[in-house]
């Protein structure tokens, strides 16, 4: 099982050893833009989900404290979403994390494509119950690398997706909602004509209210050729 160890804002650190992973799709907080989105993803090929909003369940390996993601082509990209992470002791913590997905399986299958690739978690955690209150204020955003530049495509709040209590009323009805779960929120829309293929990704979740910045970031690296 993968360890993850974050540290809060008071100094102190929380740790869980992961037994689950769960990734949330369509999970905007408006499900008519998500019906429309739906439709747009229909017509790339990509199937549409028999529910919204969705739950994929992904190897628990694949969440990650990284600065380096591992992918066999061109075609994989991030999405910026916050992550909802029960620790040992069972308090609920949010952070910043980077769902990293492969898109040319995407069009086969969503649940193939978010267990290509690592989700990317920060090192540093906001009790929940510490933001709660504001949590629609909070700030999430996502920078893409092409050739050193660095370009922002994805700009939103907390706001625009379902909330992190939504989803533990979710789990705890599934009985899910144990030391070592982790759900991924699910994204906000990226800029158009920006390339999301990139060679970094960086994401923030920020707090207006303190000025408090939790933020993330990576290398998107090809490896070799295969033989044979």
């Amino acid at each position: 099982m993968a360890l993850l160890t974050f540290q809060l804002p008071d100094g102190t650190t929380r740790s869980t050893e992961v037994v689950q992973v769960l990734n949330a799709g369509y999970a905007g907080r408006s499900q008519a833009d998500v019906a429309a989105h739906v439709a747009e993803l229909a017509e790339l090929g990509v199937p549409a989900p028999s529910v919204t909003p969705a739950l994929y369940p992904v190897s628990p390996y694949l969440a990650q404290h990284t600065e380096r993601v591992s992918v066999q082509h061109g075609r994989t990209s991030g999405e910026a979403e916050w992550a909802l992470v029960v620790d040992s002791e069972g308090e609920l913590l949010l952070t910043a994390a980077c769902d990293h997905t492969d898109r040319e399986l995407e069009v086969h299958g969503v649940a193939w494509s978010k267990n290509a690739s690592p989700d990317v978690l920060a090192r540093r955690a906001w009790r929940l119950a510490d933001v709660e209150e504001r949590l629609d204020d909070l700030a999430l955003r996502a920078w893409v690398t092409h050739d050193g530049r660095e370009t922002l495509i994805q700009d939103g709040t907390l706001a625009e997706l379902l909330t992190p209590g939504y989803w533990a009323d979710v789990l705890r009805e599934r009985g899910d909602l144990v030391p070592g779960t982790v759900l991924i929120s699910g994204t906000i829309p990226m800029t158009e004509g920006v390339d999301q293929f990139a060679e970094r990704w960086r994401v923030e979740l920020s707090d207006p209210a303190t000025g408090d910045v939790i933020d993330l970031a990576y290398d998107v690296v090809r490896m070799p050729a295969p033989i044979g």
